[in-house]
């Protein structure tokens, strides 16, 4: 399957094909990395709905569209796996997946989970103050910062958002010259000091193919 352009990511996210046993219930800004793993493993036998990414901007709607999810789909599959971690939910997420039986990605958003959990836990304290951006957010940026934040109709509200930041941090889900590019021009825009740091998928990978096993074990 190839992933639909960012935009529909971001506003409609993506229907299931109705094919495996096991569907994997996303944001739509996991899409081209899970559909990748999909590829690179051979995992025939997993499915996946992304919803529309742009649910981050409203966090407290994400347990109810994932319980919605849920119940139209799960009917169809052996199990239901969600590719949320709590995204700023306050602990709803968790909650609600636990009232439906279905387990989530650990981890309090995807920037933990792709540096891995407990890499970017050992970072907190010195990291308190940087921005980070994935693969997605860098193609999103003006959509999931810029002009929600209003930047680009009052460029003045910049060090009222970011002042207390120091630097953007790129975490790199693959090798893009032009995504560094691009990413190196967000941290110019919001005047931070600027890292990229190469994650791959990281605990996102070892979720999906703990789910993956689990699904052909006898």
């Amino acid at each position: 399957m190839t992933p639909p352009d960012d935009a529909t990511l971001t506003i409609s996210g993506l229907p299931p094909e109705g094919a495996g046993r096991i569907l994997l219930i996303a944001c739509g800004a996991l899409a081209h990395e899970i559909l990748a793993l999909k590829r690179i493993n051979h995992w025939s036998h997993l499915d996946l709905q992304c919803l529309p990414a742009n649910l981050h901007l409203w966090p407290d709607r994400i347990p109810a569209a994932v319980e919605q999810a849920v119940t139209d789909h799960r009917a169809n599959y052996d199990r239901v796996f969600i590719v949320y971690a709590d995204c700023g939910t306050g602990g709803l997420l968790q909650a609600k997946c636990a009232e439906l039986g279905v387990q989530m990605v650990e981890g309090p958003h995807c920037y933990s989970f792709f540096e891995g959990n407990a890499a970017f836990a050992a970072k907190a304290e010195d990291e308190f103050t940087a921005f980070y951006l994935t693969d997605f957010l860098v193609r999103q940026f003006d959509a999931f910062v810029w002009r929600p934040m209003g930047l680009d109709r009052h460029p003045e509200l910049r060090d009222m958002y970011f002042g207390n930041y120091t630097k953007l941090v790129y975490q790199a889900q693959t090798n893009d010259p032009a995504l560094d590019a691009k990413a190196a021009d967000c941290a110019k825009r919001l005047n931070l000091a600027y890292e990229r740091r190469y994650t791959g998928y990281g605990d996102l990978a070892t979720a999906l193919t703990q789910v993956a096993a689990r699904a052909t074990a006898p």
